[in-house]
């Protein structure tokens, strides 16, 4: 990148011209190309622990992170880990199941409008209602009323990241429910009785569990793999690595904190950015981004900055020249909680 405008794709000149074909490749945590045909890889490894990882240690955990991690994985409890925004709270799960060959995570990222359900199935009603219809004016598929039909629910349950992750399986999933803190008042205590017991049924599948052949129904799951339930019901028989995230914005109820692992996420010193930068860009790029990643430090003293700010300002400034390094990174490493 120079001094100039040349790196500009998008010019705002109003005319038509053929600048995409000069756009770059993505930023390794923003590169989706890695996702295979059949959608068994969703290149989230690369994106989250950085595509030069062998490079760099990426969260090299202290030793206090590391006791409470592994205490989680001991005593089969979900790990609350709280921070900043950019504190690495998500990655972590990634880490995990990377270093630990658990699988590709499974991530139920929480809104205001986020239930237990959400998290555990979704039965598409209407879909079924519709092609029982269709069939019944003798359309495609079994008749209404038929074996088939009962036997054919299953078609219209898709599991959730949380129902997924409690599959009957030897070794346990992982699961990221991220930002919990943005969840309505209910969810928290919602979550507790699938997460001590380990299982949940599913009513829609119970009810006919008698009429369907060995009382099992083939549903698919969040991975988009098709499994069976027996009866109605999923049972874990390995707990999964459950890592519930949090920004601090509010207060969980005591009995979610006594069933969970509690860590929390300091800021990072130079070090660790470093390492963060290392990960995802490389060696060079890191040497050559160490004034930013000091800059970065004294500024999140006194504001709020996420470390991913840190990551886009030294990739898309690198090689560029003062002062318009200078002030593009300040552009792209605005605080977060500055008044609206």
């Amino acid at each position: 990148m120079t001094e100039s405008s040349e790196w500009l794709i998008y010019r705002g000149a109003g005319e038509p011209h053929d600048g995409i074909e000069r756009l770059p490749d993505p930023p390794p945590w923003r590169d989706f190309s890695s996702r295979d045909a059949a959608g068994s890889g969703d290149g989230s490894e690369d994106r989250r622990l950085g595509a030069h990882r062998h490079l760099a240690e990426l969260h090299r955990p202290g030793a206090e992170e590391l006791e409470m991690i592994n205490a989680a994985l001991y005593l089969r409890r979900p790990l609350l880990v709280t921070g900043s925004p950019g504190a690495g709270k998500s990655t972590l799960a990634h880490s995990v199941a990377y270093e630990l060959g658990l699988g590709t995570v499974l991530r139920w990222s929480i809104v205001s409008r986020s239930t237990l359900q959400d998290g555990l199935y979704h039965y598409d009603a209407i879909a079924r209602l519709q092609d029982v219809q269709i069939a019944a004016q003798g359309g495609y598929g079994a008749s209404a009323g038929s074996p088939g039909a009962v036997e054919g629910i299953g078609s219209y349950i898709r599991l959730g990241p949380l129902g997924t992750a409690l599959l009957p399986s030897d070794t346990p999933r992982v699961l990221l429910i991220d930002e919990l803190d943005k969840s309505d008042i209910d969810l928290p205590n919602d979550l507790l009785n699938v997460l001590e017991e380990g299982e949940f049924a599913i009513p829609e599948l119970e009810r006919i569990a008698d009429r369907l052949p060995d009382g099992e129904a083939e549903v698919l799951t969040a991975d988009g793999v098709k499994v069976r339930v027996r009866d109605g019901r999923v049972r874990c028989r390995a707990f999964p690595f459950v890592v519930l995230t949090s920004n601090g914005e509010r207060d969980f109820p005591a009995p979610l904190m006594r069933r969970c692992i509690h860590l929390e996420l300091g800021r990072p010193d130079h070090n660790r950015l470093a390492t963060f930068v290392r990960a995802h860009l490389g060696d060079e790029a890191a040497r050559a981004g160490d004034d930013l990643i000091t800059r970065f430090l004294e500024r999140s003293r006194s504001e709020l900055l996420a470390a991913d700010q840190l990551l886009n300002a030294i990739y898309l400034t690198d090689a560029a020249a003062p002062p318009s390094r200078d002030r593009l990174a300040d552009l792209l490493i605005q605080r977060l909680d500055r008044p609206r």
